[in-house]
């Protein structure tokens, strides 16, 4: 939604998504009243009727078209490593999606159809109307074309809000709790004492609103912390939707995420697996998870990226993921579920809040679907509570919950750094994701086996007798398997485990050293524990041969090669570290142009060395840094331009000094921007365009690329806008980009609220030969609504090369008000030059050029 700066003078047009809300957080789905659909998609059962209600009548909607053909995830299952199963299962993934999808892809470019493709589902997404849903469902590889929704979490069920970390005040009790009674109920913290286990090198992860990731109670165990005041956020936080900025740093701006990574592995005994590691994806942009955000999420629990969502490496995969979201009868998300089991990856759903704690057939997808592991919740008096969803599942008729835990008054952290106590399944599910930590930690064997764990969940789980909505005293529809019993589900299980702790210290002066990482690798893969402030480290491993690594910063690393383990072993294994010299670095930042750059930011990543900000003449100084290899990030001051962060190789054994130029800044897409000559086009041929909100569809005189579909026409309206995907007036309220709501499939030269006057005018002009032509937009002394003053640029688009360039020739305040840039066809990608920036000058030009992803 695009929201109205605060001088404009009339507000933007209503915006209505069609939402359905979370099961996560209580209220129930809202579903359109039903009305006739157009012939053409009413003719196929392929179509979902909340998208056929949608495009009747010339309506246009967002949906995904789902293809029949799924890959065989076989080969994954049958891996025993956690990384090797999560590489397989990527690998098919991706290929065959790559394979089935591209006779649609190539049906989509043909008709000038923008699509954002995913491969965990094998499912496309494209934006239209009837007619474009008709054509597919004829198709004879499309399953089914669903409308996008919108998973709405809900805070109906906050109670009560700490002051601040580690105090709390609730209804119920006036005193601090060391151990938060979900903990206690489930058993946690006697899995802790009678087996010295809190889920050391376990990996979990939520995708949710987000994460305060530097909350005190979840800091120390955020994989991207790396331990010296530095963190490494790619590959260990994702946001889809962009709505944490274009840094790469989590954020929470709802709270929920922050609250429910609480209770899997926060700190202060409101965690229940305190020593596991975490990750997070963001796959609810607010109060409001989109299909799409939560697929973009889905793939990336699977193989992580960095911030732009490159480079996967699966083997970062994550061993656990906990999903406190949910809505309506279903969705193709099972799809996601049945690949994470494939490989490896225990996941556990919400069962809904949609009960009344009577009602039958009440739970919600994906947690009422078969393949998804559905958690209940119940408060501490033992009682189920009054908004858990019950089964059986109304989507395929199975037993659900699977299993129940505590979900009622759950005190947990919040962004700000506090507490704040909630309901829900959503508060109840964590502890079963937790729980799982603990026992794939103390029982390694378990790893990566997802029946046998749900088994010993369900064996350990204490029965509850309530038959009314079916199933037996041990098994029903209300409770599931029972309540979540962590510490017989741990005695029961085989251990089949050697256990390897000690303590690193520094070797020159015998002192403990905290935040070492520890290392223990064989056949099947890597598992990681980092030391404690007093140095000490525990591992719970299969019997096995292991090569043992001990490293951290300003530290030789230490390798212990071939270590034999059997079971029921305890190997005490103490690591003295040396201490390696320092020297200092320094250097000099140029811009994309070559130039040097004043306040770009030069971190050493991965080492506790404060950032410095490079000076007036683009030069810096890091008076002191450990001998070793390392990556030196260096990122421009906002506003960016076309600058791009720069991850230049730095390897010191003495005192260095280097040079580093940044890079084109480019989107997911491949698209670079770069200042460019200036060398202004005369229009020659009027577009009939003035006034006010106006907008013409004009021919193009060659094929002009964006985002990797050709066209052969534009929309150019009064307000600086090339829009590619068709005409739209309404459009002057501009945004950053991307953002959801249209206008999407757009070349934004000047993109403000503009009018056209008697001055004014809207020319084109084609210059140079076949093959070499030039073609150029151009806005004539356009009329800036806001003071009043005159704009003159123009969209200028080369045949030859594909690129666009966007020259300006006078620019009043600089384009403070402005958004220049462009977006793809779904509002996902874009490349920002700049947006409410006062950086465009008199006699400029910026060139972007196409990428070929």
């Amino acid at each position: 939604m695009h929201l109205p700066r605060p001088f404009r003078r009339r507000g933007p047009a209503a915006w209505a998504a069609a939402a359905v809300t979370a099961a996560a957080l209580v209220t129930a789905p809202q579903f359109a009243a039903a009305s006739p659909l157009p012939p053409s998609p009413q003719a196929s059962a392929k179509v979902d009727p909340a998208l056929a209600a949608a495009v009747a009548g010339g309506g246009e909607a967002t949906f995904f078209v789902v293809l029949k053909d799924q890959a065989d995830l076989t080969t994954a299952q049958r891996k025993r490593a956690h990384g090797a199963k999560a590489q397989a299962a990527f690998k098919e993934l991706r290929a065959h999606a790559e394979r089935t999808q591209k006779p649609l892809t190539s049906f989509l470019d043909e008709r000038k159809v923008g699509h954002q493709d995913f491969w965990i589902a094998n499912t496309v997404q494209v934006s239209g109307g009837a007619d474009l849903v008709a054509e597919l469902t004829k198709r004879s590889d499309v399953a089914r074309v669903v409308k996008e929704q919108h998973y709405e979490l809900d805070d109906v069920n906050t109670t009560t809000t700490t002051t601040a970390s580690g105090t709390a005040t609730t209804a119920t009790a006036t005193a601090e709790i060391p151990v938060e009674w979900g903990v206690r109920d489930i058993g946690a913290d006697k899995v802790w004492s009678q087996f010295d286990n809190r889920g050391e090198g376990i990996v979990i992860a939520n995708i949710d609103s987000g994460v305060q990731y530097d909350h005190p109670d979840l800091v120390a165990n955020y994989r991207g912390n790396n331990g010296d005041g530095s963190f490494t956020h790619d590959y260990n936080w994702y946001d889809p939707s962009g709505q944490c900025g274009d840094t790469g740093t989590p954020c929470d701006n709802n709270g929920h995420g922050t609250h429910t990574m609480g209770t899997m592995a926060g700190a202060g005994g409101i965690g229940v697996a305190p020593h596991a590691r975490w990750i997070a994806a963001k796959g609810c942009e607010s109060r409001s998870c989109s299909d799409a955000s939560l697929l973009a999420s889905g793939q990336w629990i699977l193989a992580p990226t960095d911030h732009n969502g490159e480079n996967p490496r699966p083997e970062l995969a994550p061993h656990i993921v906990n999903n406190s979201w949910g809505g309506g009868r279903t969705t193709f998300y099972q799809d996601i579920v049945e690949a994470w089991n494939a490989a490896g990856i225990f996941e556990a759903f919400a069962a809904g809040n949609a009960g009344d704690g009577r009602t039958c057939s009440t739970t919600e997808a994906p947690g009422a679907q078969a393949p998804a592991y559905g958690v209940g919740a119940y408060d501490s008096t033992g009682a189920i509570a009054s908004f858990s969803g019950f089964g059986p599942s109304l989507v395929d008729g199975s037993m659900k919950p699977n299993i129940s835990a505590p979900g009622v008054a759950i005190r947990s952290a919040w962004p700000g750094s506090t507490h704040q106590t909630s309901n829900g399944t959503s508060m109840a599910t964590p502890h079963v994701a937790g729980a799982v930590a603990l026992l794939w930690s103390a029982a390694p064997a378990l790893i990566g086996d997802i029946d046998r764990t749900r088994a010993l969940l369900n064996q350990g789980a204490r029965d509850v007798d309530d038959t009314h909505c079916g199933g037996t005293p041990a098994a029903n529809n209300v409770w599931g398997e029972g309540k979540l019993d962590i510490l017989a589900s741990v005695t029961k299980a085989p251990k089949e485990a050697a256990t390897v702790s000690g303590t690193v210290t520094d070797r020159a002066t015998g002192g403990p050293l905290g935040d070492i990482t520890v290392s223990a690798t064989d056949a099947s893969g890597t598992r990681t524990v980092t030391s404690g402030s007093d140095g000490g480290y525990r591992l719970n491993l299969v019997p096995g041969t292991y090569d043992f690594t001990f490293s951290g910063y300003g530290y030789a690393t230490t390798r212990l090669d071939d270590v034999v383990l059997a079971d029921d072993q305890k190997l005490t294994q103490d690591a003295p570290l040396d201490p390696v010299p320092h020297h200092s670095v320094t250097g000099t930042v140029l811009d994309v142009t070559g130039k040097p750059l004043a306040r770009a930011t030069v971190q050493v990543t991965g080492t506790p060395i404060a950032a410095v900000t490079s000076r007036a003449d683009g030069t810096f100084t890091l008076p002191r840094v450990a001998e070793g290899t390392y990556t030196l990030d260096v990122t421009p001051a906002a506003p960016a331009l076309c600058n791009g962060i720069a991850g230049a190789g730095l390897t010191v054994d003495g005192a260095e000094t280097t040079t580093i130029r940044l890079p084109e800044r480019t989107d997911a897409f491949g698209n670079s921007c770069a200042p460019a000559a200036y060398a202004w086009i005369k229009g020659t041929d009027k577009v009939a365009l003035s006034g006010d909100e106006d907008a013409r569809t004009i021919p193009l005189p060659f094929w002009v690329s964006l985002y990797g579909v050709d066209y052969n026409s534009a929309s150019v309206t009064t307000n600086g806008l090339v829009n590619f995907m068709a005409p739209r007036l309404g459009d002057y309220d501009n945004t950053a980009l991307p953002a959801s709501g249209k206008p999407d499939g757009i070349a934004a030269a000047f993109w403000d609220d503009l009018v056209l006057d008697k001055k004014s005018s809207v020319m084109t002009a084609t210059t140079g030969k076949t093959g070499t032509r030039k073609f150029a937009i151009v806005w004539n002394d356009a009329v800036l609504v806001s003071d009043r003053s005159r704009v003159t640029f123009e969209v200028v688009f080369e045949e030859a090369t594909g690129a666009i360039t966007f020259q300006y020739r006078t620019v009043p305040g600089n384009g403070a008000g402005a958004t220049v840039g462009t977006e793809n066809q779904t509002g996902t990608d874009a490349l920002l030059y700049s947006y409410d920036q006062a950086v465009l000058t008199n006699g400029s030009a910026i060139r972007f050029a196409q990428g070929a992803k």
